[in-house]
């Protein structure tokens, strides 16, 4: 179990009724934010304390892993400069009846402040650049200690916590309605465009002209095989969603990881594990976690669409 703290002063009300937590992926200028990089990070069972207005108002139970996301529309009018896909994360968040105020403990919860991203000033006032951020179990049991009794329900509810299902099959089925119904495109295309969500149609037929097996388990009979887009399809142009170089042929297990950010592949092809991944589920599914697994050479157009796939897929952080 991992302890985070997330400064809520904008959106708490929209995150802690909707039981997730979303942020953009960059900052305005399009830098990363390692408090948005945070959210690659989380894991089912993360224990979360939301802060807000001085005092912390709620804990959460993380129940997912991280998603792209759009943002949610009932943020409104907060936020109008961030970016419009970001990552989401599902949380249980149970409100507190003890509303403690950090500033009134800094004498014990100075000294344990992380130095580098601290949820807090020194003078325990909030960092309002702050979104997400680790914090050490030695602070966390502090807090949760001067909170009382009210925490240890949900505490044990953490460790028994099942990871949900994300929602992208609710976002690329808007998308798709959208496509469907967008009559600037010929009908043709816009059924190539919606085949292929699902790596089929024209789509793998493209991607079989330049891959010939899953590059994780070799199979290679194609009808076992989808076509999974490197820029996923959500993300991409309908230019894009049919480029054969923006997909592997790869077995449906392993689509799903790829996907959804739990492996990824270095330029050279080596492939790359995700910190948050269970290593007995990717056993099982044909990953080789205990080896450096080389799956060969990628054209010059894989590349650039799994550059994107690392730095805008994959669940790892990118903090220094």
């Amino acid at each position: 179990m991992r302890y985070w703290w997330v400064n809520q002063n904008q959106t708490y009300r929209q995150e802690v009724q909707g039981g997730y937590l979303w942020s953009p992926k960059r900052n305005a200028n399009g830098a990363r934010n390692p408090f948005y990089e945070s959210m690659r990070e989380v894991a089912p069972g993360d224990l979360i304390f939301s802060f807000k207005d001085t005092r912390i108002f709620a804990i959460g139970i993380a129940q997912s892993y991280c998603w792209e996301n759009p943002k949610p529309q009932e943020f409104g009018t907060a936020g109008q400069n961030w970016e419009n896909i970001g990552w989401k994360v599902k949380v249980q968040f149970t409100k507190l009846a003890n509303l403690i105020r950090p500033k009134e403990h800094m004498a014990v919860l100075g000294p344990l402040l992380p130095r580098k991203y601290s949820p807090l000033q020194p003078n325990g006032n909030g960092l309002q650049s702050v979104y997400l951020t680790e914090v050490h179990a030695t602070l966390a049991e502090m807090l949760m200690g001067l909170i009382g009794r009210e925490v240890a329900p949900i505490a044990l509810a953490a460790h028994a916590a099942v990871p949900t299902a994300d929602d992208l099959e609710l976002w690329e089925h808007k998308v798709e309605q959208d496509i469907a119904g967008d009559l600037t495109v010929p009908e043709t295309e816009r059924q190539a465009i919606i085949s292929a969500r699902v790596g089929q149609g024209i789509f793998k037929e493209r991607v079989s002209k330049i891959e010939t097996h899953c590059r994780i388990t070799g199979v290679d009979i194609l009808v076992h095989l989808v076509a999974s887009h490197c820029k996923p399809w959500r993300d991409s142009t309908n230019l894009e969603r049919l480029d054969g170089e923006n997909g592997l042929l790869l077995t449906p297990s392993i689509d799903h990881l790829f996907d959804r950010g739990f492996i990824g592949f270095e330029n050279n092809g080596n492939l790359i594990i995700s910190p948050v991944a269970d290593r007995p589920s990717l056993q099982r599914m044909g990953i080789d976690t205990e080896h450096v697994t080389n799956v060969g050479g990628f054209s010059t157009g894989q590349r650039l669409f799994l550059d994107f796939h690392r730095s805008a897929v994959f669940l790892e952080s990118a903090r220094q």
